[in-house]
């Protein structure tokens, strides 16, 4: 099988990468975007209709993995800067106050077996959450 992968070009065939970049070529060169969107779309239903979540979840899994062995904390803190970037974009004041409360309703919650440490309440810092994030969209 190795030796049908590397021809030597000896007996004028392509090899089977080279095959594949020409096709790839052709079909780029005769089709437009709506092509690729909709042949990744029926892609896209035909595998859900044949996986089920613990498939998705493997991939993910997989992904998230192959991911983290390729990148770095830099990498990371990129796509996080730019992610907030954008939400900030889109969501005003009341959006961060809210997500800062979810937030500290999920601790609060997580504490409920804890003694109370002397913590802020959930309340707190979801306000303080909130505030501060407005703060930061305000002067940006």
């Amino acid at each position: 099988m190795a030796d049908k992968k590397r021809n030597n070009h000896d007996d004028g065939k392509m090899t089977v990468e080279e095959a594949g970049r020409k096709g790839g070529e052709t079909t780029a060169q005769n089709h437009g975007r709506e092509f690729y969107e909709e042949i990744g779309r029926k892609g896209g239903e035909a595998t859900a209709e044949n996986h089920d979540r613990e498939f998705y979840e493997e991939i993910g899994r997989k992904g998230g993995e192959a991911t983290a062995e390729n990148h770095d904390k830099d990498f990371y803190e990129e796509i996080g800067r730019k992610g907030g970037e954008a939400t900030s974009k889109n969501h005003d004041r009341e959006f961060y106050e809210k997500i800062g409360e979810k937030g500290g309703e999920a601790r609060a919650n997580q504490r409920d077996n804890d003694d109370r440490d002397g913590k802020m309440s959930k309340e707190e810092a979801g306000r303080k959450g909130g505030e501060a994030r407005a703060r930061k969209r305000d002067n940006d």
